[in-house]
């Protein structure tokens, strides 16, 4: 520091600045560029903003240094005049010391003495905080006083002599060039005048002041015979705080005033005035502009030229005006002879005028010259061909295709819009529309002749509230279609958006413009992956050139702006009025001015890498070809359509050298680890490049796909034929290979990801219909799933299933055959379940594939390192680990762990081993390393240079196929695992540390959505086998990896706390602190880290959960019932776990409330958390000496106590705040099981046969919710059911407020498995006929002999019937069995219930199903109950099923019509599952295919019901034959196209009536 503070600027070197740079923030990386750029301090004194940002130092750190580097330069300015002050002072005082008083001198009068004082003890900005704001308020004061500051101008040029360009305009705050002398005599010379002070004078002053100077100058060059301009309102010294130059400008109110003052130009120039006036040229006022378009401001300018024919031999002696204040008037001079002497305007004394007058032939022969000289000259023109292709295509041969245009245009005349086809054949993002006619006859109406359109409004580019930026790109379908954004409103719009003119567009329409600018700029399109083209096609107008001022702000001046404009006249102004943004050299460096727009046409459509004229076909059924259309094509935006000419319109030239380089980059990254693309088969297919080998499954799903079209009559409208692949594997090569292999026979599609549901299906019907006359003809769509969640693949087919459903198609074929690429750990078991729709592609080679792999890497090994095809390498080694392990290790030797690019290989590693399918978009990437932003053919490049040679190696880069944006991933999974192996300086919980502290990326605006994503899914996201993952983990797997290190614990909060604070506070990374503290027994810190998550987020029902599971944890943990059974039990004891049991109920209880609001999810964690406590706490209870169990088995004082008024005196004092809450647990745990029974009775489970046999270490995964509910319902019943005497049970009555008696008789039902209708119909599953039964008729018994006469509840009645209704399933001759129309007549009660609960409904429908042995006789009663239970159970079905994915609102068949009458005819479902001797999966899969009814074990129990269709609905006769019952078809596709007549299986399920297997009736 001391030494800094020694030496001047200029005499640091480069160490010097880097601790200066280190000194005032300035960022390492940057610190480091500069060092490394060995920037002195002569350097740093002389460089500008362009200088650093060639240098990539990013903005906000540009002027930093910028800011305070001149802060330092004044600072010792100022010390430097300081010191000479001392000096003076010290001489004068020496001087002085001989005097009897000592005098002051000028020197120090010109410091002040306050200005003194400062400076003695000034120290420079070095050693100040630099960012203390009264340090640096002190300087500007000092810095006022003394010293001006050296801020750094513009530069700019003055109007070009003799023009008068109406457009032409200056930037305040520009410099001009210095103040010339006479040059050549033609070429101008300038003197500037502020005029400041003469513009507050009044009229007369102020223009004989404005003559003065006019007068003056113009004589002066006029006696020279040389051109001049005088500016007037441009700085003409450096005393007022302006730079000498600098454009101020003045503000005219009154122009009339500065034209007559030249009046005064006959009486100064006699006899001359006549003369004069032809050589002074009429005052110009040339607008001076501001960005934030404040006080209007001019430059006047006069221009003089002398030319010889007029001033031949004449010497103009003038009388200048002068006001006379004394006087008050104006008065002139004595005439006087001035002349021009260098920069200055001088008189010629008297002495030296003869010598001037006799040379003035002499001048006039020299300027006679200048003029002869100066004749006009044929222009050269400039290449704007070549200049053209640089800036479109960077020097190469084609454009970039994945590069996207931002047009901005304003009208168009009819007679250009075919001039401007080429943009027909580029990639728009969006287009800024100032004519409001083009909708009607502009290039709006033009470009939707060929292609599709969205359109927008400026206001529309705003955030919806709390909306992310990918939801907001699919709400305005940003990607899907280009936007085409009217900026000044559309006449043709029946809405509110009208043209206005400019100062109303201002007021009104320039803020959204900017937001608009800055939303594309910041958040949609990456820097750099995008051009922004200006049509200046007519007459420009200030909104225009308010948009460049966006762009250009927004994209930091980089130079991928172009300007396209036929017309100069155009271009200037508009060139004129972005001055405030760029010079007008920038502006002609990014323009292409005066060629005509065909021939811009005609150029650029040369550039293009496609073929203009080319065309896409697809299939059609009578195996001709169809033109695919691009606006048609567009339309259908969800799907990535496979045409037969598919990528025939690239143009190959294997003659040009870049083509052939192009080549083998393409076939190079493929085999690196890209993802494959249409190009690399089509490549393949021409010969251009080797063949892509096909694995052994691609011929099993050939073969599948090929079953489905030629085999056997299939009944299914939509088939599936899974692709489950181990990562890397090349499973969606595969795939791809299949579409591209079938697209002349079907019509083929990849869906793209993220897309709507719905329109997926609307698309896909289109594409199937798309030029097409008959349906039933059309040829079948191939529709590629990749890697897609499972919950959204089962949403699209079940939509496509019910939109291909409703169009009534023939079912002999698919219309639609998925192919589902979906990744596992485990694909060949995965297939075992699913053997007829299913392959396995796994990491293992077969003896073929080892062959062809091994052939195929000597011929890449000829023309690649292996390095550099690393993946394909990989895949011919099997994956081997060893392989793996010596390919990083090689390749890790030596590298710098301190290096940014280091830092971002592990960052990277991080994410692609933890999270799947992660990346980091490369705008990212560029953001860390400090990378200034390049156009988007340079891009990749600058990144690469910027990267080690291990990155290099390691990083594969891909674009998003809607978007184009370009992101990187490590080459594989499994070396990005192995690189956080060997990378052993950090642990994986260091390297995430680390990533969280790096602002670069979490500060970085565009892609934030997506990034945030993955490092949501790195810390919370846990694997479930269910979605193809290897294991079940209770937390994502690098919070287990961190928690299985040493101090594990500690370190997995630090980053997970580390996570919190980084996004904010999220209430999700709290939920999963609590989470982790509990599963340590954490309490206290579980308990904060719970309430912190409820309080932001109080109605979330599995946040409200985790609160409950943190004392539920806490119950287990703290009152163990292994230890407390062994020890003595006091009720003070137990009154802890009492008081934390009832909160995790209250838990439990706001978490069930909460999921009935909940749209979206089924979260019945809260019933089940519940049910968990209150059976644990009724455990906890019977452990205390007064509730032991009797001799019976039963808890008889527990009951008492828990059901009655009965507190013992032993619990009154400890349990005194407990005693009501106590007093609801048996009710609170009855209603939680029978809601949990009842949500299995709606829906089918999703267990696999894996679920049935295993244990897991998921607390909150219930592999078998059945299993559960049996279990904990045994476990309720178990402590409730006693037997009182009339006299305890009189008294418990008057404690209570129901029947104790039916309470304990439900309570026995339940111990014996009959408490629900769950519980029944399990009773069902068992294998052994006989115990089911006994089972049954147990229960049974245990209901009175006459439940009319005993008058059951509603519960009660329901549970008898349905035992009934079981027990004949199993054994129909059990004389415990009532006869059907008791229960019939049972029923009926009913309908009497004001709350009647699904249960009931559907057993209605169940016992008046029309029966034609018990209903021969028509009965409009039993009419009326059948469509009234119907109609109630599909309103409660709704009701239950929210917005629920297909895959989880899967509605479960209870009950099939069987052949039998009475209760003979119900067969349930786990009667038919016994008869199909399979595997549970397998089970499972005969089903969902329908194969089941091909079964004659299950058929031949199976009623065929009579019915017919009837617009696209089925129906069936009531019990009167006049009236219809409407069926819903289980599976849509099943329908037949027109009304017929049809057989089906019905099906009793809790959403209605359904047929199974309809089959037209023959």
């Amino acid at each position: 520091m001391d030494e800094l503070k020694k030496l001047r600027l200029e005499e640091w070197d480069e160490n010097h600045v880097r601790t200066w740079l280190k000194l005032i923030r300035v960022k390492d990386a940057h610190v480091q560029k500069l060092y490394d750029e060995e920037v002195t301090g002569a350097v740093l004194q002389a460089i500008d903003a362009d200088g650093l940002n060639d240098l990539n130092v990013k903005k906000g750190q540009i002027q930093l240094i910028l800011k305070k580097r001149n802060e330092l330069l004044n600072s010792q300015s100022l010390e430097c005049s300081t010191s000479e002050v001392r000096e003076s002072e010290k001489a004068s005082l020496t001087r002085d010391s001989q005097k009897t008083a000592p005098t002051q001198t000028p020197q120090t009068e010109a410091l002040p003495s306050k200005e003194r004082l400062k400076s003695q003890d000034h120290v420079a900005a070095l050693a100040s905080d630099p960012f203390d704001t009264s340090a640096d308020s002190q300087l500007a004061s000092a810095t006022e006083k003394g010293v001006k500051e050296n801020k750094p101008h513009n530069q700019c040029n003055p109007r070009p002599f003799g023009k008068d360009d109406i457009n032409f305009k200056y930037v305040k705050n520009q410099v001009l060039p210095p103040e010339t002398g006479v040059k050549n005599l033609m070429s101008p010379c300038h003197e500037y005048k502020s005029l400041a002070t003469a513009v507050t004078l009044d009229r007369q002053r102020l223009q004989a002041k404005f003559a003065r100077e006019v007068i003056k100058f113009a004589s002066g060059c006029m006696n020279v015979r040389t051109n001049g301009t005088i500016h007037f309102g441009v700085e003409d010294s450096n005393s007022s705080g302006y730079t000498h130059g600098e454009i101020i400008g003045v503000p005219v109110k009154d122009p009339d005033i500065y034209v007559d003052a030249l009046d005064y130009i006959d009486k100064c120039f006699r006899p001359h005035g006549e003369i004069a006036r032809l050589c002074i040229e009429q005052p110009k006022f040339v607008e001076v502009i501001t960005k934030d378009g404040s006080e209007k401001r001019f430059v006047i300018e006069i221009d003089v030229n002398p030319s010889v024919e007029i001033v031949k031999n004449k010497t103009f002696r003038v009388r200048l005006p002068n006001f006379s204040e004394n006087r008050n008037k104006i008065e002139n001079e004595k005439a006087t002879i001035y002349r021009r002497n260098g920069a200055k305007t001088e008189p010629i004394c008297e002495e030296s005028q003869d010598d001037f007058i006799s040379g003035m032939q002499e001048r006039d022969k020299r300027r006679e010259a200048a003029e002869n000289s100066e004749k006009p000259r044929n222009r050269i023109c400039e290449d704007l061909g070549r200049k053209l292709s640089v800036l479109l295509t960077g020097g190469k041969k084609y454009m970039d295709n994945s590069q996207w245009y931002v047009v901005v245009t304003n009208k168009c005349q009819p007679e250009d819009l075919q001039k401007l086809n080429f943009l027909l054949h580029v990639n728009i993002f969006c287009v800024f529309d100032f004519d409001p006619d083009s909708k009607i006859d502009g290039f709006f109406q033009h470009y939707l002749k060929h292609h599709t359109a969205n359109v927008h409004f400026l206001q529309d580019y705003k955030y919806e509230d709390k909306e992310s930026t990918s939801d907001f790109r699919r709400r305005l379908c940003l990607f899907d279609q280009t936007s085409w954004i009217f900026c000044n409103g559309c006449n043709d719009y029946a809405g509110d958006e009208r043209p206005c003119d400019v100062n109303t567009w201002v007021k009104s329409r320039k803020k959204h413009l900017k937001r608009t600018v800055s939303l594309i700029c910041n958040d949609i399109l990456p820097a750099g992956s995008f051009v922004v083209l200006f049509l200046l096609l007519s007459q420009v107008e200030q909104p225009l050139v308010d948009t460049f001022h966006e762009f250009y702000a927004e994209m930091n001046g980089r130079n991928d702006i172009i300007c396209i404009a036929e017309c100069e006249e155009n271009y200037q102004k508009w060139a004129n009025l972005a001055q405030p943004s760029c010079s007008l050299e920038t502006t002609d460096k990014m323009s292409i001015v005066g060629m005509k727009l065909n021939h811009v046409n005609d150029t650029i459509q040369t550039m293009l890498p496609t073929l203009i004229d080319s065309a896409r076909h697809l299939p059609v059924s009578t195996r001709g070809l169809c033109l695919l259309k691009a606006a048609d094509e567009e339309r259908m935006s969800t799907l990535e359509i496979l045409s037969i000419d598919q990528c025939e319109d690239y143009k190959v030239d294997v003659r040009d050298p870049d083509c052939e380089r192009q080549i083998i980059k393409i076939e190079r990254d493929f085999y690196r680890g890209g993802k494959v693309s249409w190009l690399n088969f089509m490549l393949a297919e021409k010969g251009y490049c080797g063949e892509v080998i096909q694995r052994d499954a691609y011929k099993d799903v050939v073969k599948i796909v090929d079953g489905m079209l030629r085999g056997p009559p299939v009944k299914q409208l939509v088939a599936t034929v899974r692709i489950l692949h181990q990562p890397g594997s090349g499973g969606s090569t595969l795939a791809r290979q299949a579409l591209w292999n079938f697209r002349k026979d079907l019509r083929c599609a990849a869906i793209k990801p993220s897309c709507a549901v719905g329109k997926v299906c609307e698309h896909a019907i289109q594409l199937l219909e798309y030029e097409e006359n008959d349906i039933n003809q059309c040829l079948p769509v191939l529709l590629l799933v990749d890697d897609s969640d499972e919950d959204c693949f089962d949403e699209i087919k079940h939509e496509l299933i019910a939109a291909v459903g409703s169009k009534k198609v023939s079912t002999v074929r698919p219309r639609f055959i998925f192919l589902s690429c979906m990744r596992s750990h485990n694909p060949e078991k995965q297939c075992k379940n699913i053997p007829l729709e299913a392959v396995a592609v796994t990491h293992k080679l077969t003896e073929e594939e080892k062959r062809l792999f091994s052939n195929k890497r000597k011929i890449l090994i000829e023309h690649f390192e292996p390095e550099f095809i690393l993946t394909f390498v990989l895949m011919s080694e099997e994956f081997q680990e060893e392989y793996i392990q010596d390919f990083v290790k090689h390749l890790l030797e030596g590298i710098d762990h301190s290096s940014l690019v280091t830092r971002l290989i592990k960052y990277v590693a991080l994410l692609n081993h933890y999270v799947e399918n992660s990346n980091i978009s490369l705008s990212h990437c560029e953001a860390f390393l400090g990378l200034g932003t390049q156009i988007d053919h340079l891009r990749q490049q600058s990144f690469e240079i910027s990267l080690t040679d291990q990155a290099r190696l390691l990083f594969i880069h891909f674009s998003d196929c809607t978007t184009e944006i370009k992101s990187i991933r490590i080459v594989h999974p499994l070396v990005a695992k192995e690189i956080l192996r060997q990378l052993s300086d950090q642990s994986v919980n260091q390297i995430a540390m680390d990533l969280l502290q790096e602002k670069a990326f979490f500060k970085h605006r565009f892609g934030h959505d997506e990034f945030i994503k993955f490092i949501r899914d790195l810390f919370i996201r846990r694997h479930r086998k269910s979605k193809g993952d290897s294991t079940d983990t209770f937390f994502s797997p690098l919070i287990e990896d961190i928690c299985n290190e040493e101090k594990g614990l500690e370190k997995a909060v630090d980053v997970l706390k580390a996570a919190y604070e980084c996004l904010g506070k999220d209430p999700y990374f709290a939920q999963q602190l609590a989470r982790l503290h509990y599963s340590h027994e954490k309490f206290e810190e579980a308990e904060y880290w719970a309430k912190d998550a409820k309080r932001q987020l109080p109605s979330n029902s599995y946040i409200l959960d985790t609160e409950g599971q943190v004392y539920r944890k806490m119950l287990y943990m703290k009152f163990d019932l292994t230890h407390l059974e062994n020890e003595v039990v006091t009720p003070y004891k137990l009154t802890e776990a009492i008081g934390i049991a009832l909160k995790a109920i209250e838990c439990f209880r706001a978490a069930q409330k909460a999921a009935q609001s909940e749209a979206d999810s089924m979260n019945n964690s809260g019933f089940v958390g519940e049910v968990e406590v209150g059976c644990y706490l009724l455990q906890l209870l019977s452990l205390l000496d007064i509730f032991a169990k009797d001799k019976d088995g039963s808890y008889r004082e527990l009951v008492c106590y828990l059901l009655g008024k009965n507190i013992p005196e032993e619990i009154t004092e400890p349990w005194k705040s407990f005693h009501g809450k106590l007093k609801g647990l048996q009710k609170g745990i009855y209603e939680a099981l029978e809601r949990i029974s009842e949500d299995i009775s709606y829906f089918q489970t999703d267990k696999s046969e894996d679920d049935e046999n295993k244990t897991s270490n998921v607390e909150d995964h219930l592999h078998n919710l059945r299993k559960w509910l049996m279990r904990k319902a045994s476990i309720y019943a178990r402590y409730f059911v006693c037997w009182f005497t009339e006299q305890e049970e009189q008294d418990l009555k008057q404690g209570s407020n129901c029947s104790l008696s039916l309470l304990i008789r439900r309570l026995e039902i339940y111990r014996s498995g009959g408490g629900n209708i769950t519980m029944l119909l399990s009773v069902l599953s068992d294998q052994n006929t006989d115990r089911a039964a006994k089972k049954l008729e147990k229960i049974i018994s245990m209901y009175p002999e006459d439940p009319q006469k005993d008058k059951l509840d509603l519960i009660d009645l329901v549970n008898y019937i349905l035992s009934h209704i079981a027990l004949a399933c199993v054994a129909p001759r059990s004389s415990n069995l009532v006869i059907y129309q008791k229960l019939r007549k049972l029923s009926l009660q009913f309908q009497k219930e004001k709350h009647c609960n699904s249960n009931a409904w559907f057993l209605l429908t169940l016992l008046y199903w029309p029966d034609d042995a018990y209903d021969k006789e028509p009965s409009e009663q039993k009419v009326a109950i059948l469509n009234t239970a119907l109609a109630t159970l599909r309103r409660l079905y709704d009701v239950k099923i929210k917005n629920l994915p297909p895959r989880k609102k899967r509605i479960y068949t209870q009950f099939f019509l069987g052949n039998g009458h009475g209760l003979d005819k119900f067969i349930h479902r786990n009667v038919l599952e016994k008869l199909i001797d399979s595997r549970l999966n397998e089970r499972r899969m005969t089903w969902l295919t329908g194969d089941v009814w091909k079964n004659p074990n299950v058929t031949r129990k199976l009623k065929r019901v009579k019915g017919w269709t009837e617009k696209g609905n089925i129906f069936v006769h009531d019990h009167c034959n006049h009236s219809k019952i409407r069926i819903l078809p289980l599976h849509s596709a099943s329908m037949p196209c027109g009304n017929e007549n049809v057989t089906f299986y019905l099906g009793f399920t809790y959403g209605g009536l359904f047929a199974n297997d309809i089959q037209v009736e023959r």
